[in-house]
């Protein structure tokens, strides 16, 4: 799938521009304006429900016990799987209104707070076993920043579990559109699309980077890369999504990764 097709199974309908003259320019990534129409959409999508969260799950394994982050938790189905699982879940997002979804699932006592990744977190130092870090990184320019408080909350040995946009298909996406010129595989660009969701069209601003800078973010933030995968759909998306699946019963969409904290 292309990111046209991926992205949380809404449709974009290419880049956006701010419009001319005096008048500000839209507000980006604003998930309180759609946290309803976006938490009822991942529920159940091909993308999120039967492919990328599974996915997620799979490999954190059996975390009974274990005290995890998890890292722009939006509308919290992520924490509840892992809480469902016997995991001790924390959770922050930069979206009071994803939040507030967040605890109607969780309930009031859950430890969930509002923070924006890439600023100084809420945790003290050495804190958790796992964090998990759902399709969220791909919204930062930098992820340096991003990654050192990941990389100081987690106990030495724990793990960084992520998804990303998988950047093959960012490619992709762009050489469809022709807009490869502006956008090669191997730079890091952002670029702002419109999306279908809901009845809004809400404007997302995304970065792209290929491969080795991903690498090269994760080793330096002091992480070794244990597992990347590119997996298969849940095979429960065979009933579900027939049509979607026969013609595609493999594609590109997220590329994930377990790092363990050296």
């Amino acid at each position: 799938m292309t990111s046209a097709e991926q992205q949380e199974h809404m449709e974009p309908t290419g880049l956006a521009s701010p419009s001319a003259g005096t008048v500000d320019p839209p507000k980006v990534n604003d998930y309180d304006s759609f946290a309803e129409a976006y938490s009822a959409e991942n529920e159940t999508s091909l993308v999120n429900a039967y492919y990328e969260r599974p996915t997620m799950l799979a490999l954190a394994g059996d975390v009974a016990g274990r005290r995890v982050l998890d890292a722009g938790c939006g509308s919290g189905p992520l924490s509840a799987a892992l809480r469902d699982r016997g995991a001790l879940v924390s959770g922050f997002d930069a979206s009071s209104g994803m939040l507030e979804l967040a605890r109607r699932r969780l309930g009031g006592g859950a430890d969930l707070r509002v923070a924006d990744l890439g600023s100084p977190l809420p945790y003290p130092d050495d804190t958790f076993d796992d964090v998990v870090a759902s399709l969220v990184l791909h919204y930062l320019e930098d992820w340096g920043p991003a990654l050192a408080e990941l990389r100081r909350v987690l106990k030495p040995g724990g793990r960084l579990i992520a998804s990303v946009e998988h950047p093959f298909a960012i490619h992709l996406m762009h050489c469809l559109a022709g807009r490869e010129a502006d956008h090669s595989y191997f730079d890091t660009t952002n670029w702002t699309e419109e999306w279908h969701i809901g009845g809004q069209t809400p404007l997302m601003s995304i970065w792209h980077r290929p491969l080795h800078a991903m690498v090269e973010a994760f080793t330096g933030a002091g992480f070794r890369i244990t597992v990347i995968s590119e997996p298969d759909p849940d095979p429960a998306a065979r009933e579900l999504f027939p049509d979607e699946i026969a013609a595609k019963p493999r594609f590109l969409c997220f590329l994930f990764f377990v790092l363990q904290a050296d």
